[in-house]
């Protein structure tokens, strides 16, 4: 049965409300992030800014550098965490099936949701419309039978925009589809697909799944469905989190990997708190899969060591959240491994905990 899907993307958030809040600031270049001298990168920009070529996870040096006019603000997530716990009161409004991806977009399933007669148009549509009087913000909706086309379809018109592909327009939509427009796939993987003639969805679905695969890895699975326009994961309402982690950029690039360790220590105590508040949250049915170090480089190259310790280990540590003398050494063995494997200034170090996801199939048995 084709579902209805809703996809909604709130237009530059993080900016948006910072130019509800302060009208001075609604007709320059504004990004959100940090200031231009620290190693900062950029929250999100307005669409005055993106036309001189700045964006998110940009850093905020560099974003001066193509917009010199650029005003950068710091973050105020008080305000927009309030801003976002009315966007998501409204979603309830019309299903309970949502899933949050962030402050700012959710997939909300209505394929059986009476309003409107069951029209998933006309909901996103009164979704828009609610949003906009209660924030004074607009939202961007894509309609789709499935998460995958949705959240393509909520780009097509920003900012303020709706876009429908109903079942009947699948194919006809996916076929010319650039590669580059898949969610997931990335400057990298977008050249290789290039690379290989691959540019469209329709090229695409000229490889069979195994050359995919055997080329592609993972992705090849991937993109023999997506090309395809299936997509057969469902809205998901519950918290499925897969880690939890903190991090912290250096100031400066950092060229001795013990001087990175030292930092460890304050990393450790926000991981614990961060912890402690998930399980607040969410009980601690849940349990540790594995530990892991991140390392960013001068060069931007990023490197992740993640290494299991036995079962018993995380049990206790999971139940009772702390950074003992093993785990300690634990993350400082993974810091090392992680800077050998670079061997150049350290910019970004990060650690944290994977949590264990639910097993499909059958379990691997110990022998004993």
């Amino acid at each position: 049965m084709d579902r209805k899907i809703i996809h909604i993307d709130m237009d530059c958030f993080y900016a948006a409300v910072e130019m509800r809040d302060n009208p001075k600031l609604r007709d320059i270049p504004l990004a959100i992030g940090g200031p231009p001298n620290s190693r900062s990168v950029l929250c999100t920009s307005n669409y005055i800014a993106r036309k001189f070529g700045v964006r998110s996870a940009m850093p905020s040096s560099v974003a001066i550098r193509k917009c010199p006019h650029l005003t950068i603000i710091p973050p105020d997530f008080k305000k927009y965490k309030e801003a976002s716990s009315i966007i998501h009161n409204i979603f309830k409004r019309f299903t309970e099936t949502i899933e949050p991806l962030s402050l700012d977009e959710a997939f909300l399933d209505v394929t059986h949701s009476e309003y409107f007669n069951g029209s998933a148009t006309l909901i996103a549509k009164e979704i828009q419309r609610l949003i906009f009087i209660e924030t004074r913000l607009t939202a961007s909706a894509g309609v789709a039978p499935n998460k995958f086309l949705a959240k393509i379809a909520s780009d097509w018109k920003k900012p303020s925009g709706l876009f429908v592909i109903t079942p009947e327009e699948v194919d006809d939509f996916v076929r010319p589809l650039d590669v580059r427009k898949i969610p997931g796939i990335g400057k990298v993987s977008a050249s290789k697909l290039y690379d290989y003639g691959l540019t469209n969805c329709e090229k695409v679905r000229a490889w069979d799944i195994e050359k995919l695969e055997t080329i592609f890895g993972k992705m090849g699975k991937s993109l023999y469905y997506k090309s395809r326009g299936v997509d057969k994961r469902e809205v998901v309402s519950t918290s499925d989190r897969k880690s939890i982690s903190v991090e912290h950029t250096f100031k400066k690039d950092i060229a001795d990997i013990s001087i990175c360790i030292n930092f460890i220590s304050g990393l450790r105590e926000e991981l614990v708190e961060r912890v402690k508040k998930y399980q607040q949250k969410y009980g601690t049915e849940k349990k540790i899969a594995k530990a892991f170090v991140k390392l960013k480089f001068q060069d931007f190259q990023t490197v992740t060591v993640e290494k299991k310790k036995e079962d018993e280990f995380y049990t206790d540590l999971w139940h009772d959240f702390n950074f003992n003398l093993e785990l300690s050494e634990h993350i400082e063995e993974l810091a090392k491994i992680a800077y050998q494997r670079g061997q150049r200034p350290v910019r970004l170090i990060g650690i944290g905990i994977r949590l264990e996801q639910g097993v499909i199939g059958p379990k691997q048995l110990k022998l004993i």
